[in-house]
């Protein structure tokens, strides 16, 4: 069967590596950024690049999009020379943003009424290391065809794709993602700065508790990272506090108590307090200070 043809619109951290990937597995690919600059790879990898979003998604038949949250969505899909301008019948638009259940459940059913493109909510987990090596967990929300028409597209940056339910559902099933990452980074900076107070080198805890029950990708990844913190991020502190912060919300709106992530939100606030929000997310062991 013929490749769809493909539009990526968001070249950050994530898009850049997705977008390559997809060029790389022979999709004919047209690209837009807010910040023309950002560009420049994904063309020299053979990104075809466009004057709009409105043109990306003319040219394209299933548009994808990686952006930082529920206002860049709305202004790239509804804005002037936005998305939803485009002829979009038969189409489909995967929305991997990070943003709250009820928003992307009205900007579906707003950009289905105005050109008749499907929305399919997309959040990634896996960070730029899992964009890059295609080893993503995508949890989606919206209509089952739609989804199919989609999945292996996404499966060319993906290793886990999975459609949780009608639209929304995605977007809470990355909620309960973050939950579980954001209170465990936490819980890891704490236990980091134990065992340095303690006397214990703490470049050894990923290798002691390698296997163990306390083993996971965060510890294996953060702990080190928490140590020697290198200049490259992989996901500002600021992002995680978003997430949370939605995940308290929609937990208020369900009656679920949420106090160990509403916890982990405070601290994360406490950190972008002190001007460290834009940093990597490592940053949150400069909250547990070494004794004087």
């Amino acid at each position: 069967m013929t490749k769809p043809v493909l539009a990526y619109i968001g070249l950050g951290l994530m898009g850049l590596p997705m977008t390559r990937r997809l060029l790389a597995a022979g999709y004919a690919v047209h690209v837009w950024n807010r910040s023309p600059g950002k560009l420049a790879p994904a063309v020299d990898a053979g990104a075809i690049p466009t004057a709009s979003p409105r043109a990306a998604a003319a040219a394209a038949d299933i548009v994808l999009m990686c952006l930082f949250d529920a206002g860049a969505v709305e202004s790239v899909v509804f804005g002037p020379d936005g998305i939803a301008g485009a002829g979009g019948a038969g189409k489909v638009l995967v929305d991997h943003a990070s943003i709250r259940p009820d928003k992307t459940r009205e900007f579906a059913a707003r950009l289905r009424a105005m050109n008749g493109m499907d929305w399919i909510d997309a959040p990634v987990s896996g960070g730029v290391k899992g964009a890059t090596e295609g080893s993503l967990a995508i949890m989606c929300g919206g209509d089952a065809t739609a989804f199919e028409r989609a999945r292996p597209v996404m499966a060319s940056y993906a290793a886990n794709v999975n459609l949780m339910g009608p639209s929304g559902s995605g977007q809470v099933t990355k909620l309960c993602n973050q939950v579980i990452c954001g209170t465990t980074m936490v819980v890891i900076a704490e236990a980091v700065r134990l065992a340095q107070n303690a006397g214990v080198d703490a470049r050894l805890l990923t290798r002691a508790l390698a296997g163990g029950f306390a083993d996971s990708k965060p510890l294996q990844i953060l702990a080190p990272r928490m140590i020697d913190r290198p200049e490259e991020s992989i996901g500002a502190a600021d992002t995680m506090l978003k997430d949370l912060d939605t995940a308290v919300d929609l937990g208020r709106e369900t009656g679920t108590p949420l106090p160990v992530a509403g916890l982990a939100a405070q601290l994360l606030r406490t950190l972008a307090a002190q001007g460290k929000g834009g940093e990597e997310i490592s940053a949150i062991i400069d909250l547990y200070n070494l004794p004087r």
